[in-house]
């Protein structure tokens, strides 16, 4: 059901082009919005928690963020706020983005993806998250070097690309949704819409998250 059909609004807290065009091949019409936090400073030691953690803590940022400005109190339609966060494990080790030219020339030659769909009007919030495997060839030495030059590893988890043409003719098979490698799963998307469209309230006092 894309928002364009129904009385709610999304908003999409994420700048990443490939979550935008993911929600977009959805049928949904949304608005950006993006988080300024310090992603290094939260840590946890599963995969799992971590982008449960990172995705609630973007949510915060932008709920703080629209009520200083006003726009949730004033705003008569429900609201839904998505946001999202993805890292890759490699023999074991968390992933996220490479902050050296180093580590992405590591990185790059290595995916648990999560999505939080926040109800502003009912102030409930539902989260999961997936796991998809992506098996490479062996990239050569010159498309890692090329990668690097265009500045790609440096944007997104593990410093991987799926889709980039430079990438994609080395991936030798991904078990899982290729979107939830991508940054965004639809059926997992689609499945917490409804879930926070449909969820009751809460009682004063008693958050209501899962």
């Amino acid at each position: 059901m894309a928002a364009g059909e129904s009385s709610f609004k999304l908003i999409l807290g994420s700048s990443s082009m490939a979550r935008q065009r993911i929600l977009a091949e959805m049928g949904y019409e949304f608005t950006i919005m993006t988080a300024d936090i310090d992603e290094k400073s939260i840590r946890k030691e599963k995969p799992e928690d971590l982008v449960t953690a990172l995705a609630e803590a973007k949510a915060d940022a932008i709920i703080s963020s629209l009520q200083n400005t006003g726009i949730i109190e004033e705003d008569a339609h429900t609201t839904l706020l998505i946001t999202a966060d993805t890292v890759v494990v490699y023999k074991g080790m968390i992933r996220e983005k490479p902050s050296s030219e180093e580590e992405a020339r590591e990185y790059i030659k290595a995916v648990v993806g999560s999505v939080l769909v926040t109800n502003l009007r009912t102030r409930s919030s539902k989260c999961g998250w997936e796991s998809a495997e992506v098996y490479f060839h062996d990239i050569p030495d010159e498309v890692i070097n090329n990668l690097i030059d265009e500045g790609i590893p440096f944007k997104v988890a593990g410093g991987l690309m799926l889709e980039h043409p430079l990438t994609l003719p080395f991936v030798e098979a991904v078990i899982g949704a290729t979107d939830t490698v991508m940054g965004l799963s639809k059926s997992l998307t689609e499945k917490l819409i409804q879930e926070a469209l449909f969820q009751q309230v809460s009682p004063p006092g008693i958050p209501n998250v899962s």
